[in-house]
């Protein structure tokens, strides 16, 4: 008999289920703040830096000029020679040359 009494003074609902609360307390206890923070650690760890890297690398390939030493997304690197919008003539040695398309542009040379 003591054991029903410590059972009913402690909340306990016919059927040995707690009752789960109302309204935007439910939300607040729920699944919706693990949701929100996974998206905020997602944003901040993946979405957020990789915008930042391809705004850098647009801005990048907007400033190209002749002469800028350049290594091309397939791993040639080289001296441009002539652009013609957005067609670059690259010179990868003396008397090879090619013509690429600015996007396959990986990024500046930092050979001498």
């Amino acid at each position: 008999m003591m054991f029903t009494s410590i059972a009913h003074a402690m909340g306990a609902q016919p059927g040995g289920q707690a009752a789960a609360p109302d309204g935007i307390a439910g939300l607040l206890a729920g699944p919706l703040p693990m949701l929100i923070l996974m998206f905020a650690i997602f944003y901040f760890l993946l979405i957020r830096p990789q915008q930042k890297k391809a705004k850098q690398h647009k801005e990048m390939l907007a400033a190209l000029k002749v002469g800028d030493k350049v290594m091309t997304g397939g791993g040639f690197y080289g001296r441009i020679k002539a652009i013609d919008q957005d067609v670059l003539t690259v010179e990868l040695s003396e008397n090879v040359e090619v013509k690429l398309n600015r996007g396959y542009i990986a990024g500046p040379s930092d050979t001498k």
